[in-house]
C-alpha cells in the first residue's frame, strides 16, 4: 500500500459497514461499481471510492473489463485468502472491526428465514495454545470453504446464508 492509502490499512480497511457488505457481495460474484451500487442501493461514486480502497488493500482483485454504453466497466471479485495478511493489526482496529461485524449481524438478522435450519456456537473459553492454533486454522479453512461454495455453480437449488465467525485471544476471563 502506498501514499494516501497507507493510513487505511489492516483491519481498519474492512471495519466499515459498506466495505464489509461489498466484500460479502463480491464473494462468489464478479461485479462492477455500478452493479454493486444498484445491489446495495448506494451511490456509484461512493461505491467506487470504497472499491478502490479495497483494491488498493488487496482485498478485491480486478477480474476483467466490460464495455458498457461507450465506456469500460472494471469488474472485481473478492478472494477468500485476501485478508490473511491482516492477522497482525492494532487493538483499536480489531475492536472497530468487531463493532462493525456486530452491527452487520444485526442487520442480516432481519432477513432470517423463519423455520430454516441453522448452526450456532458462542464461546469465551480457555484453550491450550495448540488447540488455539488448530481452531484458528479451522476457522480460516471454513472461510475458504464458504468462499468456494459461493463460487461453485451446481445444478441443485441455492439458498442464501449468513456466516460470521471470528476467533481472537482475550486478555481476561470475561
Amino acid at each position: 500500500m502506498t501514499g494516501s492509502n497507507a493510513a487505511l490499512s489492516g483491519l481498519r480497511l474492512i471495519a466499515h459497514p459498506l466495505r464489509l457488505r461489498m466484500l460479502s457481495l463480491l464473494t462468489g460474484a464478479t461485479l462492477s461499481a455500478a452493479e454493486i451500487a444498484r445491489e446495495l442501493d448506494e451511490s456509484q461514486p461512493n461505491v467506487s471510492y470504497h472499491l478502490r480502497r479495497l483494491a488498493d488493500g488487496g482485498l478485491v482483485r480486478l477480474v476483467d473489463h466490460q464495455k458498457v454504453r461507450g465506456g469500460i466497466a472494471k469488474r472485481y471479485t473478492h478472494d477468500s485468502d485476501s485478508a490473511e495478511g491482516m492477522s497482525r493489526s492494532t487493538t483499536g482496529e480489531m475492536r472497530e472491526l468487531l463493532s462493525v461485524l456486530a452491527r452487520e449481524m444485526t442487520r442480516r438478522g432481519e432477513s432470517y428465514r423463519e423455520g430454516s435450519t441453522h448452526a450456532f456456537t458462542d464461546a469465551h473459553v480457555s484453550v491450550t495454545v495448540e488447540d488455539r492454533d488448530l481452531l484458528e486454522a479451522a476457522t480460516r479453512d471454513l472461510g475458504r470453504r464458504i468462499h468456494a461454495a459461493a463460487t461453485t455453480e451446481g445444478d441443485g437449488p441455492r439458498v442464501w446464508i449468513s456466516v460470521t465467525l471470528t476467533l481472537f485471544e482475550t486478555n481476561d476471563e470475561v
